[in-house]
């Protein structure tokens, strides 16, 4: 069988961390840089070894699982019994099956962290394609662990692959060649599966991030519920890695903490957040035409980012590596504000349209010269995308 192929972006936070948890708005986007995802299902004739084989090019290691121990595993009792179009949980009985098949595998202790993902792989690829033997191969843009999504982004790709080669997700609208959309309701289908492995990696994750990899673009979240919002000019981020790690459950616990001891100071910072969320949202939907109109739309982004750092600074969830890329960034006349749970992780900052491109390497360099790490993306772009063969 040819190839299949999925991409998935991952996601920023462009306003409301921390403040969504307590009722207030917040905004998230899809950013253009991608974890990809490719499957190959092997015929008779190639799989004599009869095996699901997984590559993980970024950390150089690879697993494979004999078909017949899988079916030990996922279907003690009966034939494989793949239901790809009924998304389902992942029993606390059957995850801890998978817990003792990972440890048959040889994973390195320094990247036992890998255990939760690759758990989810097994889980997604089991339930989807039963257990065909195939290989699957997982490259990403996307830094892991910094806040930008990127296990969604693997859970998204992952399934959109999965279900494009069990036939259940339809290609072939764009003319067969290069990534293509896919349609609303292979969305959906493909969205309530990656939550699912979300779930297996996460606990209780919120499905912000799954929501914005799938369908791309923005979106507002507030106390459960998902808005769709379209930016009509392209926003660019220069996004900081900072490279420190966080306990996001830490930061997050803090927080409420702090609300706890300021209960009436935290409720004006929360309400003070869902405005800005509000208004951002409102503000990322306006057109503008013209250069003084751009301009003025970037302002007041950048005035409503200044002002949600600010706020995140009252809750506690800034750190010295954060602040070490605001005062970087404010010597150019740049805004910035951390995005996710903060303690460390990375950092926005808006990049206007007239900036030149003289300036931006400067910033760049300067923030390198920290052992930061930095990309240039667009934010609100296309979420999951399908090809078959090369792409």
């Amino acid at each position: 069988m040819e190839v299949v192929g999925a991409r998935a972006p991952g996601k920023i936070i462009l306003a409301g961390e921390h403040a969504v948890v307590h009722g207030s708005a917040a905004v998230a986007a899809a950013i253009d840089l991608y974890t990809r995802c490719s499957l190959r299902l092997l015929t008779e004739d190639e799989s004599a070894s009869s095996a699901v084989e997984l590559e993980l090019r970024d950390p150089g290691l690879a697993f494979s699982w004999p078909c017949a121990r899988l079916r030990e595993v996922f279907f003690p009792t009966d034939s494989d019994s793949a239901a790809a179009g009924e998304p389902r949980p992942c029993s606390p009985d059957l995850l801890a099956a998978i817990a003792r098949l990972l440890e048959e595998q040889e994973i390195p202790e320094a990247k036992i962290w890998l255990s939760s993902g690759l758990s989810a792989f097994l889980f997604l690829y089991t339930s989807i394609l039963g257990c065909r033997a195939g290989k699957v191969t997982v490259s990403s843009d996307l830094p892991m662990g910094a806040g930008l999504g990127s296990s969604a982004a693997f859970c998204v790709s992952m399934s959109g692959a999965l279900l494009t080669a069990a036939g259940v997700v339809a290609v072939g609208g764009g003319g067969g060649k290069g990534w293509e959309l896919v349609r609303k309701d292979d969305l959906e289908l493909v969205n309530r599966w990656a939550f699912q492995g979300e779930k297996i990696i996460h606990g209780k994750p919120s499905g912000i991030d799954n929501s914005v990899s799938t369908f791309g673009s923005m979106i507002k979240f507030k106390k459960g519920e998902l808005t769709s919002l379209k930016s009509s000019n392209p926003v660019k981020m220069l996004i900081t890695d900072t490279r420190v790690g966080r306990n996001t459950k830490a930061l997050v616990a803090g927080v409420s903490e702090r609300s706890s001891r300021h209960p009436d100071a935290m409720a004006s910072v929360f309400h003070a957040v869902n405005s800005i969320s509000e208004e951002l949202s409102s503000i990322v939907e306006l057109t503008a035409n013209d250069e003084i109109a751009i301009t003025s739309r970037e302002e007041k982004l950048a005035e409503l980012m200044e002002m949600n750092q600010g706020l995140l600074q009252c809750m506690g969830v800034s750190h010295s590596s954060i602040e070490t890329v605001l005062r970087t960034t404010l010597k150019f006349n740049l805004v910035s504000k951390l995005t996710g749970a903060g303690g460390g992780g990375c950092v926005l900052t808006l990049i206007p349209t007239l900036l030149s491109n003289l300036v931006l390497d400067k910033v760049i360099a300067e923030l390198e010269s920290h052992s930061f790490r930095c990309f240039k993306v667009e934010v609100g772009g296309q979420g999951l995308q399908v090809c078959q063969g090369d792409c």
